[in-house]
């Protein structure tokens, strides 16, 4: 598929000369910089030293006093409280964080992971019956519930009250809850608006910390957790999510709690140290397994864990989870592909709707993405669960999802998510006229820039560029993702050493020596699936890449090495 190369403009020269010589650094670092709103010594400062001291005031969250109110409430009056997530990493990091931190202080707790299949996604009927029965009086709902407005009106009339702790974007109305602790409330002045549900559960027991003068450190300990929703739930690693995700990646490879350290381990990655990325790919799906495969509840049950032999086992069960997620996956995957291919119509669309009544529920947003990444447009995988349509959407950069599922409200059951991911239900018997409607509105809303995929490039540079002072300090900018990417590079010209070759089972990916005519520096790369270019890079001809730079360890010994994303030849 061809890809759209954008390279970011170039900021005020002077500005990059002033910050470069301020900060002591290559201009292409300072140019960086300046692309992350980076633009003095002290702002700098703060960028490449985060410190939990610019943590903002819990208190500032709209209702945060009301929530830490009826909190400290219940546990004078000995009420039992029920601890209630979303089945996903976000949900159960969330539900261990809450659970064992309180149950530190209080111990009439209970938690409670609705399943994915019986349930759904949310609060549910079902769980408040249960809380009931079990005596509850408290609900926190964490990563959930801020468009539960019948069920916590049914939950009031079993005289159960609701605290909700979410990071969804609100309905029209909010729930008639205790509190509403959401930072995208319209009415919410919170400073930071990109918290994950485990952050807003942070912000509850750090608030809860400081009514109660316990040290805000013990506090400090959960924060692996915290990092494995961040990454996991893909929200913005800028602002406090950066403070939080850089000191939980420190806790996590260095004294990760029990339950982390035996999946870390069941991954192969005890030896390893862990970034963002390793989170999204390695951690995040194996705990996300358990509730797509079985139940939720058996991956609180590891992150509270701290039996280590207990947590092996139950590490070892969730990787078999995340095995048979894979297995479905593929061939899920494979049956839409074949599906599409079969109907030239279905091509030549701006959406991608599909609908398989015997497709796994577990699966169908990993599907979903999928599907974005083969035809880059809009795509919702719609199976059928308890005689309802239910689907997972994903989205294309810059494109607005949540507003065009809106737009098509009055054929849906429920629906809620993000810009660039969503959940919806909806009758069987109106499939079609969604299909149609979804494909109008995406229609006329998108740019056609937006159905292009595109490589966002940082900056053009010599490979001659790439010293090791350099790449120290890039390695500063981590941790990486969605509002500070790993920055990309291009260099134009480059030519084969002499020495590339097809690597891999099926010979289908570049191991690459290139020289530099410019600088005639020579490094070393990686292009995985790029092995069609072999021939015209053998023959010596000049053409362009863009890259990420990396740490390559082998054998002992570290060096660095490009990670190729695309190649383009002048010819």
């Amino acid at each position: 598929m061809k890809r759209y190369w954008n390279i970011k403009p170039l900021a005020d020269c002077e500005k990059v000369r002033l910050l470069s010589n301020e900060l002591q650094i290559d201009e292409v670092l300072a140019e960086l910089l300046i692309q992350r709103n980076v633009n003095t010594f002290d702002e700098a400062r703060t960028f490449f030293r985060p410190s939990l001291n610019n943590l903002h005031n819990p208190f500032l969250m709209e209702d945060m006093d009301r929530a830490v109110d009826r909190l400290l409430s219940a546990i004078r009056n000995s009420e039992k409280i029920m601890i209630y997530g979303d089945y996903d990493v976000d949900g159960t990091t969330s539900v261990a964080l809450v659970y064992s931190f309180l149950y530190e202080h209080y111990q009439n707790l209970e938690f409670y992971i609705p399943d994915r299949y019986l349930e759904g996604y949310g609060v549910s009927f079902k769980g408040i019956d249960f809380a009931a029965d079990s005596g509850c009086r408290l609900i926190i709902a964490l990563d959930c519930g801020i468009k539960a407005v019948e069920k916590v009106a049914y939950a009031n009339r079993l005289g159960i009250d609701f605290i909700i702790c979410d990071h969804h974007t609100p309905g029209d109305a909010l729930p008639n809850a205790i509190a509403c602790l959401d930072s995208k409330r319209a009415d919410c002045n919170y400073p930071d608006k990109n918290l994950s549900g485990c952050g807003v559960s942070f912000k509850l027991m750090q608030a809860f910390c400081k009514k109660q003068n316990i040290p805000e450190e013990t506090l400090y300990e959960y924060l692996d957790l915290v990092a494995v929703s961040i990454a996991s739930d893909i929200v913005p690693i800028t602002g406090e999510n950066r403070i939080l995700a850089f000191y939980g990646l420190k806790k996590l490879n260095s004294s990760p709690r029990t339950g982390l350290k035996s999946i870390i381990c069941t991954a192969g990655m005890e030896e390893k140290e862990l970034h963002i990325s390793d989170v999204v790919f390695k951690i995040g799906p194996r705990i996300n397994a358990a509730g797509r495969i079985e139940t939720g509840r058996n991956a609180v049950d590891l992150l509270v864990s701290d039996d280590e032999s207990l947590a092996s086992q139950m590490s070892t069960s969730i990787n078999a989870c995340n095995e048979t997620r894979k297995d479905l996956d593929r061939d899920i995957t494979q049956k839409a592909l074949e599906k599409i291919a079969a109907f030239d119509a279905l091509e030549n669309r701006k959406t991608t709707v599909l609908y398989d009544p015997e497709w796994h529920k577990g699966v169908i947003g990993i599907v979903a993405s999928r599907l974005t990444e083969t035809y880059y447009r809009p795509t919702i995988i719609l199976t059928e669960s308890k005689g309802m349509a239910t689907g997972s959407a994903r989205s294309v950069d810059g494109f607005d999802l949540y507003r065009a599922i809106d737009a098509c409200s009055d054929l849906l059951e429920n629906f809620g998510g993000h810009m660039y991911a969503a959940g919806l239900t909806l009758k069987v018997e109106n499939i079609p006229a969604f299909i149609n409607r979804f494909e109008e509105t995406v229609a006329q809303t998108i740019l056609p820039e937006q159905l292009i995929p595109k490589i966002n490039i940082d900056a053009e540079i010599e490979l001659g560029d790439i010293k090791p002072k350099f790449f120290r300090i890039l390695k500063q900018f981590r941790p990486f993702g969605p509002g500070n990417m790993k920055p990309v590079f291009v260099t134009r010209n480059v030519i084969d050493y002499g020495t590339s070759k097809l690597v891999g089972k099926d010979r289908n990916h570049l191991k690459l020596e290139l020289i530099d005519r410019h600088s005639c520096a020579i490094i070393q790369g990686v292009g995985f699936s790029m092995g069609d270019y072999i021939d015209q890079i053998k023959k010596g001809e000049p053409f362009d890449i863009c890259y990420t730079i990396e740490e390559n360890v082998y054998n002992g010994k570290t060096s660095i090495q490009i990670m190729v994303k695309d190649i383009k030849f002048n010819s």
